[in-house]
């Protein structure tokens, strides 16, 4: 095997700048701009040139860097394929996708909202990644692989898809940081697979939660308050508060505050992680003391479900069923946009923020520095007696 000359110094290896520096013997040293420093091993093969990530400077000094530059280079000598020693090497320690992606999930875990959503990432992968790619390593899984995965899917259950193409992505990305893998992700979207694949928005119709007409709504609350039970008052706080099915169910006591009239709601139990203030007409605040009364050993939960946990969705969804069969707790949401549009003269801005909706406008959103309270105080008062039509009882 021919002598190599080498370039680089020790030293020169946490210092070199942003760039791309030959060390001899087809070995490089990739330096990116956020400072993030990985070996490379560059061949020539059949006039193709091929880049091998060989770990990051952080796991690999330049002497071992070196040497298993060195057993690369005669394995090509040899006519086996570089990759071969890598595989040699790592083979019993380097970490498979699924061993990246559980840590992926437990490192995320503390970031996410609740437990449901973690569940969601490891059944989709276990169902549709894991069988395929789960036992491979990270930098042997290629756009083949992706694509066999997806395109089954795609058509079909293409929300599912997405989603699982951004978790497939993330747990690619996660092992390129951690193992230097220095190359495109073959499941990335922009470039890459959406050269392959349809945009999802063309190959599904947005479906929008069944909702009642807005007249029709009176007559549900109605009926609902003939119902004496904890799923019944919760929905119907819901529809009074046009608040997510989930944002009730957690409500809290301590967010209450019935003197003012107003429910805080924390940054961390909304959907844009940003505080929002309820007003509480006449009816909201009748349930809210009404369950003051049902309370058991200072419980934190307003509508507290079995054991004092969360009072489950399919709860609620049972007792609207019971009333309205076609129609879905979120929809009362759309229900509320409606009326607000059609029967009252507030300005969108204003019915926007009562339903906690982020303005998409970002100039806008730059100069709405308020939340418009007491606007939507009276909004929701009105509201109120919209559903009530002088029935209001508990």
């Amino acid at each position: 095997m021919a002598k190599t000359t080498s370039l680089m110094i020790a030293r020169q290896v946490d210092t070199l700048p942003a760039g791309f520096h030959a060390d001899g013997g087809n070995l490089y040293l990739r330096v990116k701009e956020t400072g993030a420093r990985s070996w490379v091993f560059r061949y020539k093969k059949n006039g193709k040139v091929t880049e091998l990530g060989i770990g990051s400077r952080k796991d690999r000094t330049l002497a071992q860097a070196r040497d298993l530059a060195g057993k690369m280079r005669t394995a090509l000598a040899d006519g086996k394929d570089p990759v071969s020693v890598l595989k040699q090497r790592f083979e019993l320690t380097a970490k498979t996708f699924r061993d990246c992606a559980l840590e992926l999930i437990q490192i995320k875990r503390a970031g996410w909202r609740n437990a449901k959503h973690a569940q969601q990432w490891e059944n989709t992968l276990a169902h549709y990644a894991y069988p395929s790619i789960g036992s491979k390593l990270p930098a042997d899984i290629t756009l083949l692989d992706v694509k066999a995965i997806l395109l089954p899917l795609w058509a079909t259950k293409t929300e599912t898809a997405t989603r699982l193409r951004q978790r497939i992505e993330a747990v690619l990305d996660y092992a390129a940081v951690h193992d230097g893998i220095d190359r495109r992700n073959p499941a990335r979207w922009k470039g890459n697979l959406d050269k392959v694949l349809p945009a999802a928005r063309k190959v599904t119709k947005r479906v929008h939660h069944a909702a009642a007409p807005y007249p029709d709504v009176p007559r549900i609350m109605d009926v609902l308050r003939e119902k004496d039970f904890l799923s019944a008052y919760c929905l119907r706080f819901t529809v009074l508060t046009a608040t997510r099915s989930g944002e009730t169910r957690g409500a809290l006591w301590r967010e209450m505050d019935l003197n003012a009239g107003i429910w805080t709601i924390p940054g961390s139990r909304m959907k844009a992680e940003c505080e929002h203030r309820v007003p509480l007409c006449d009816e909201a605040l009748a349930i809210l003391r009404l369950m003051q009364t049902w309370r058991l050993d200072d419980a934190e939960r307003v509508f507290p479900g079995s054991r004092g946990g969360l009072l489950s969705d399919v709860a609620l969804n049972k007792t609207l069923h019971s009333v309205a069969p076609d129609v879905t707790v979120h929809g009362f949401r759309s229900a509320f946009r409606d009326w607000g549009a059609e029967a009252t003269s507030y300005p969108s801005a204003v019915l926007e923020l009562a339903l906690a909706h982020v303005n998409q406008n970002y100039v806008e959103a730059a100069y709405q520095r308020s939340d418009l309270f007491e606007r939507r105080k009276q909004l929701m008062v009105e509201w109120g007696l919209f559903l009530a039509a002088d029935r209001v009882r508990c």
